[in-house]
């Protein structure tokens, strides 16, 4: 399977992008597609021995689209040709009006336009003036002629329907009046012609617009990286383009300058400002074998860096990557909606028909039957259904980007707007997972701590758990250095075994001295120390040598986090590997009531499990490496990047910081985003509830009554409210 994101150009309505949707799962080879309305794009899943890019492009073509190519996300410029034209028919519009509703207004018109003077001259102008209308939307009644025969209509049939219908009707009553059937001149809806179709570009235009709004925050993630840099060639440096950069190159970044590419500082320090990509305003300090970014803003040093991940490969990049396929993913509310635009096109197309065939039944005449026929048509646009959920999702995505929140998919926000569940690991999640030793016991009577220093530093230097560092920084004190280590083995959630000079060596807790049969000298240790941090023993040949105790600090808004959250009514669960009493230690300096402590990593997906059985909606937040399977696991899961190993982590969300504070932001965020998609909806649906019935003169016996051109002014305003609507989320 392989996947390809296309960029596609003229879909007006969620009733286009199910009908591509419908169209290209049709096909063979096709496993999945996902069109994106706002973001004018679909994520195709399709069989590489069956398909290639030409041929899932002919498809798009064929239902009556036009593919862009490989979708890139840039500034798009708005080309000053687009405006020109669109006000040149403003002006066009406004004169078609002048000339064929004067009378209701009273407004004077010269005498050869007047139609009760010279019916065939203000027929002739008419249609003069329609035909620039007709050329101006004709990709509209292409697309939606092209769509009904595929059997996918869509808006644009809609349109197309009431505008060759009002047209034909129309040419006829103008052969009519030229053969001097001048009472025909009544039945030329010319003007209903040429104002749909201005008022649908007139939409689309202000869909356009307020789109790229949305994707504002997206957007400047691709305008981060600079498009020069300087390399270093020798003692020299020169300015070369962001092309021209390979893998290994050493680059010069000094003061107030952007990162060109992600690298590794080989030479210097500084402050580095991440905030594009973390969210945080404080400058981060960065030294000699730090990463760095590409995008984020040196501060006040001069640095050398060696180039690491360019291109696709760099962070921002992957960033936009799982942002844009984030926003092509769908809610469950997103596909009701889908749903309910998939069979509302024809059931609109159908009570036009009936509203025509009664009103000719009774006898109301065939231009009154047409107007109402073409009025429905066009006041039951789809644009504001299919606008609800993509626009706000797009813009909610791109809020998290900014935030430092990485989600990747959209219906994490839908979930998150029913957690009430948190659980969270402690090291290196609560905790910053910078471990110091705060006690050493020895129970050897042949070995001093040097001597057993120089054993636990050889193993836990091949160990990839936080608490390496602890023993690495009592090493470096001690000023040791490591023993080769034969026969290295993690046993997770235990500790790590290995030989050293044809020793056993055994580091790890108290289930890893059961599992080899190791004797502890004091087994109540624990109840006395094990509130000081988390306990590592150690035995050499099956003989318990010594015993260290690893502490570690809490983060500075641990608290502020825990106490948001209770203060959201949502239960706050501790789930450490840790002993008893370092986790209840933990816990009771946060307030945290509920603690699951001596957890095996694969354990803690069964007590993920159980809590959601017991209808509990949870979100996990670990680090994304030891805790997967219970990130996997949770309804959410959420991981702690240092903002390079996103495309490592299996979590659905992934904070691009350390600042805990950011999963509150996420689940208000959530809210905020359900709340105003059921907002959208509500009045997408009143809308067509209220306007179609009006449409079909249900309510003349009152007065309410609507022609077309009326019509595409009400599909016009529902689409702004709509749009409007999802823009607060921006806020």
């Amino acid at each position: 399977m392989k996947r390809i994101i296309l960029g596609i150009d003229g879909m007006s309505c969620s009733a286009c992008s199910q009908g591509i949707e419908k169209y290209l799962k049709k096909q063979d080879g096709i496993i999945d597609i996902n069109v994106n309305l706002v973001m004018a794009n679909a994520t195709i899943d399709y069989d590489e021995t069956k398909l290639d890019k030409s041929k899932i492009e002919k498809f798009i073509n064929d239902v009556g689209f036009k593919s862009t190519g490989i979708y890139k996300l840039k500034e798009e410029k708005r080309r000053s040709k687009e405006k020109i034209f669109f006000i040149i028919f403003s002006i066009l519009a406004v004169i078609v009006l002048y000339v064929s509703m004067f009378s209701m207004f009273g407004v004077p018109l010269p005498r050869f336009l007047d139609y009760n003077i010279n019916p065939k001259t203000y027929s002739i102008v008419l249609l003069v003036l329609v035909v620039p209308f007709l050329v101006y939307g004709f990709d509209i009644i292409k697309n939606g002629i092209k769509s009904l025969f595929l059997g996918v209509p869509n808006m644009d049939t809609l349109v197309a329907l009431g505008v060759t219908s009002s047209l034909g009707y129309s040419i006829y009553s103008f052969v009519m009046v030229m053969l001097g059937k001048t009472s025909s001149v009544h039945n030329l809806y010319f003007e209903s012609c040429a104002i749909i179709i201005y008022f649908i570009k007139l939409g689309r235009f202000i869909d356009k617009t307020n789109k790229d709004k949305t994707r504002e925050a997206i957007k400047k993630l691709v305008q981060i990286t600079p498009n020069i840099a300087r390399l270093k060639v020798g003692a020299e440096e020169k300015e070369v383009s962001i092309d021209e950069i390979q893998k290994g190159d050493t680059l010069i970044c000094r003061p107030g300058e952007k990162i060109a590419v992600d690298g590794i500082i080989i030479n210097g320090s500084t402050h580095i400002d991440e905030a594009f990509i973390t969210g945080e305003s404080m400058p981060v300090k960065k030294v000699q074998g730090d990463k760095v970014v590409a995008g984020s803003i040196n501060f006040d040093g001069y640095i050398e860096y060696e180039a690491e991940k360019i291109g696709r490969d760099s962070t921002v990049s992957e960033i936009v990557r799982l942002v844009v396929e984030a926003t092509n993913t769908k809610m469950k509310i997103s596909k009701l909606a889908d749903k309910v635009s998939g069979i509302f096109v024809p059931c609109v197309m159908g009570i036009a028909l009936v509203t025509f065939i009664v009103y000719l039944c009774l006898g109301m005449g065939f231009n009154v039957a047409l107007n109402f026929f073409v009025t429905v048509l066009v006041v039951a646009c789809p644009c504001a259904l299919g606008l609800s959920t993509p626009l706000a999702i797009v813009i909610s995505v791109g809020k998290c980007a900014s935030k430092g929140i990485l989600v990747k998919n959209s219906e994490t926000l839908e979930i998150a707007s029913k957690i009430d569940t948190v659980v969270f690991d402690k090291t290196g999640t609560l905790t910053y997972g910078n471990l110091k030793i705060a006690k050493f016991i020895n129970f050897s009577a042949g070995l001093n701590e040097k001597e057993i220093i120089k054993y636990v530093y050889s193993l836990e230097a091949l160990s990839t758990h936080p608490i390496k560092n602890a023993f690495s920084q009592r090493a470096s004190e001690e000023k040791v250095e490591a023993f080769q280590v034969d026969d290295f083995k993690n046993i997770n959630g235990m500790g790590i075994i290995g030989k050293i000079q044809n020793k056993t060596i055994i580091c790890g807790n108290n289930k890893i001295l059961s599992k080899f049969k190791v004797k502890n000298k004091q087994p109540n240790i624990e109840k006395e120390i094990g509130a000081l941090g988390s306990i590592v023993y150690v035995a050499v040949e099956n003989e318990l040598v010594g015993l260290y105790v690893v502490s570690d600090i809490i983060k500075d808004d641990a608290k502020e986090i825990v106490k948001k959250l209770q203060n959201k009514n949502i239960e706050v669960v501790l789930l450490s590997g840790d002993s008893k009493e370092v986790a209840e230690s933990i816990a009771h300096e946060l307030n945290i009531k509920t603690v699951y402590a001596g957890v095996l990593p694969s354990e803690k997906s069964k007590i993920i499990g159980k809590l959601k059985k017991e209808s509990k909606h949870v979100l996990m937040c670990g680090d994304g490496i030891n805790d997967s399977p219970a990130l996997a696991s949770a309804d959410i899961g959420v991981s702690v990047s240092n903002g390079t190993d996103i495309a490592m982590s299996s979590s659905d969300v992934v904070l691009m910081n350390d600042n805990l504070t950011r999963i509150g932001d996420l689940l208000d965020i959530g809210k905020r985003t359900i709340k105003n998609i059921k907002q959208n909806l509500f009045w997408a649906f009143f809308y067509n509830t209220l306007m179609v019935p009006i449409a079909t003169g249900a309510f003349s016996f009152i007065g309410v009554i609507i022609n077309p051109m009326i019509a595409g002014i009400a599909m016009v305003l529902s689409s702004l409210t709509v749009v409007l609507n999802a823009l607060r989320l921006k806020k």
